[in-house]
């Protein structure tokens, strides 16, 4: 299975693009692992919140082929526990999916099309993170939940 992480937007923060790099490296030792940036919008103080997830879904939908399995991180997605994510990656990749697409989305959120697309939607916590260093948490949870799943000692129960 080859897990695709697509992001809208380079972040800023030097930390933040190291920490990505080095649990992608980490994951890529387990699986195809790739993060793919998506340009920002441009001009998003000419464009109603509307107007901007419509544009970021465009983009992100011409990432999309037919068989993937798309999953948003959204804040009204299923909570869980590491363990629990790591086993619902192994349903994943036992169920056959070739391609899983994970998608942290811009600040206001998907547009309705990149919803209907979507197979699953999942949340890290209650709590808002920025779109930047969400990144970083759950590219270090995919590669938690690979050791998890490898016996490793990594994660501490």
């Amino acid at each position: 299975m080859v897990i695709e992480l697509i992001v809208i937007g380079k972040t800023d923060s030097k930390e933040v693009a190291s920490l990505v790099e080095m649990y992608a490296r980490r994951v890529n030792f387990y699986c195809k692992f790739a993060v793919t940036a998506l340009p920002d919008i441009r001009n998003t103080k000419n464009l109603s919140v509307k107007q901007q997830r419509t544009a970021e879904g465009e983009a992100i939908l011409r990432q999309l082929s037919d068989g993937d399995y798309v999953v948003l991180l959204d804040e009204r997605g299923d909570e869980m526990r590491s363990v629990e994510f790591a086993y619902w990656l192994q349903k994943r990749m036992n169920s056959g999916v070739k391609r899983l697409v994970l998608v942290i989305g811009g600040p206001y959120g998907f547009s309705e099309e990149v919803y209907k697309r979507s197979d699953a939607r999942l949340s890290l916590s209650r709590m808002t993170f920025s779109h930047q260093i969400v990144r970083a948490i759950f590219a270090e949870q995919i590669y938690r939940a690979f050791t998890i799943l490898n016996n490793e000692p990594y994660h501490h129960e």
